[in-house]
């Protein structure tokens, strides 16, 4: 071999060595960051990233390790949406549930054509295909650096030796083992996280294992998939082995818009939580006149969103379902055009009434991180069981608790679901389809790089919660604590006059009192909604802040 093929094989030898490498080729920056739900998952994410990990290696860590210690969201019987920014590139994982092949349209009415609510929030046939083993692999399959197994042993052993109960969710399962009222076995179960102490899940440990071991094979074709297969049977449940079988996550497109200098990046659907973060964000742009000199949760300020969120909801209900199965007008919905037409809809100085918000183009619980590594990349990821503690349908045998996602289906058109959200048609159950979610990771891009990284659990109240949340950063110049913790409120359209507000942070009493005297009526929310988890550049630097309202915690590693 003469000199110069030497070196032309030397550096076709480095090249190959790059390509393999399992380190980002992006600048290391020496600060990551993470806001986590919990001190479990923040501990776990900060071993990872301080260990060379990256930030999907992180949040695969952290979705496996909240399966056990935050039980009521954390899950491994639910689902969820990732928007990965990698590489100076963005990804979507879609690894929502589906319906089984057996779901049919009615299958929560009763004889007389009645939704029999009950039904489709409580028990096996609550339950959706879950998504989230299928999701974490396929996002560790595509930028994972780190071995899998590795990523999922610390949350076996959490289930094998234990966590501390906080109170706080000690005292909210004493509550859902009341509203489950002995109809599934979820206190058999989890009875013992009502008393505190050290709870420990030897069953789920087992699951976790193979998992580690076997990656998703076990969970949707080995010997948990045949556990659960029995017990859907015995328990009367729909799942058969195809519908485990042929579960597969998709990769999508995420939606992105240009507002305020920012590149907002964040879910498409089946998200309606993207769209309409988009919608409102711009509909506060295109309205900055009217909120000039307007005071933060001011009764004016909280009337003209309203009166947006007014319309996100109609558009919401219209037109929103699983892509694969309708067609989602999606690109008009968030075109300039339509959001500055449905803004100059806004009643500056009144309420609009039902009538007059109809869809404008013509024809709890979940949980919520944010992470960010020091090549730059990042991950917000919200996942759920939809309600807390989902369908309360423990799997025998396995400690896995299912999720109720078939709710967040329209059982009826018209009819509203647990979280008083009425859905149309594009939402009906079908068999293999996904349910429609409100789930709205986001990612803010500034001149290239990752500006802010959001996201909320809260149901239908997500999207409203990730706005105020943004608009509290970049327009109120809060810091990253006092955005994701400030009182926040919630309209969605059905009762056209009502506006709810966060249960411990709420309106001040004078915004209250201004609300009513022009025809609102202002509630405390029915659950204490948003557990936001917030990434945000400052300076140099970031920021990570956990909701003041939850457990959470959050931290930066320099």
């Amino acid at each position: 071999m003469n000199h110069y093929s030497r070196i032309v094989s030397l550096f076709v030898c480095l090249l190959m060595l790059a390509a393999c490498s399992s380190v980002p080729h992006l600048k290391d920056s020496g600060v990551a960051a993470y806001a986590m739900p919990d001190k479990y998952a923040a501990r776990t994410v900060e071993s990872v990233l301080s260990n060379g990990g990256n930030a999907v290696d992180a949040a695969v860590a952290a979705a496996f390790v909240l399966a056990v210690t935050f039980p009521e969201a954390g899950n491994i019987g639910g689902g969820g949406f990732m928007l990965i920014r990698e590489d100076q590139q963005n990804y979507f994982l879609d690894y929502r549930e589906k319906a089984p092949q057996a779901a049919h349209r009615d299958m929560y009415l009763t004889a007389d054509g009645e939704v029999d609510g009950r039904k489709s929030l409580v028990g096996i046939l609550a339950a959706g295909v879950p998504g989230t083993v299928d999701g974490m692999w396929r996002a560790h399959q595509r930028f994972g650096t780190q071995p899998w197994q590795d990523l999922v042993m610390p949350a076996v052993e959490l289930a094998k030796n234990g966590f501390e109960v906080h109170p706080q969710k000690a005292k909210q399962v004493r509550e859902t083992i009341e509203w489950f009222n002995g109809e599934v076995n979820f206190a058999d179960h989890f009875g013992a996280m009502a008393q505190g102490g050290v709870f420990k899940q030897p069953e789920l440990a087992a699951v976790l294992r193979r998992i580690a071991d076997h990656g998703p094979d076990d969970f949707y074709r080995g010997e948990t998939a045949d556990i659960f297969l029995t017990h859907s049977k015995q328990a009367g449940g729909l799942f058969t082995a195809e519908d485990l079988d042929g579960y597969e996550s998709v990769w999508r497109t995420p939606l992105e818009a240009d507002w305020r200098g920012y590149r907002v990046v964040t879910a498409p659907p089946p998200s309606s939580g993207g769209f309409a973060v988009i919608q409102l964000l711009k509909m506060k742009a295109f309205h900055d006149a009217a909120f000039e000199g307007v005071e933060h949760n001011s009764p004016q300020y909280v009337h003209l969103i309203a009166e947006m969120e007014k319309r996100v909801f109609a558009d919401r209900a219209q037109y929103f379902g699983d892509p694969d199965y309708v067609s989602v007008p999606i690109q008009k919905l968030i075109s300039e055009e339509y959001i500055h037409r449905r803004a100059a809809e806004v009643q500056v100085d009144s309420i609009s009434q039902l009538d007059a918000v109809k869809p404008g183009l013509e024809s709890p619980n979940t949980t919520h991180f944010s992470i960010l590594d020091k090549w730059g990349n990042a991950v917000s990821n919200t996942y759920t069981l939809n309600w807390s503690y989902g369908s309360g349908e423990v799997v025998e045998g396995t400690g896995i608790l299912l999720n109720n996602e078939m709710d967040d289906f329209s059982v009826k058109p018209g009819v509203a679901n647990a979280y008083g959200v009425v859905g149309g048609t594009a939402n009906e159950i079908q068999p293999g389809k996904r349910m429609l979610s409100s789930m709205s990771p986001t990612i803010l891009l500034s001149d290239g790089e990752v500006d802010m990284v959001v996201g909320t659990p809260g149901g239908s109240t997500i999207f409203t919660s990730v706005f105020q949340a943004i608009a509290n950063v970049v327009d109120n110049g809060m810091t990253a604590q006092q955005a994701v913790s400030a009182a926040r409120f919630h309209h969605q359209l059905l009762p056209p006059e009502l506006v709810t507000m966060s249960i411990r942070f709420p309106l001040p009493d004078t915004t209250i009192k201004a609300l009513q005297d022009r025809g609102y009526r202002v509630e405390p929310h029915g659950w204490e909604f948003g557990d936001l988890q917030m990434i945000k550049r400052s300076g140099a630097t970031f920021e990570a802040a956990s909701d003041a309202r939850g457990i959470g915690v959050s931290g930066v590693i320099e």
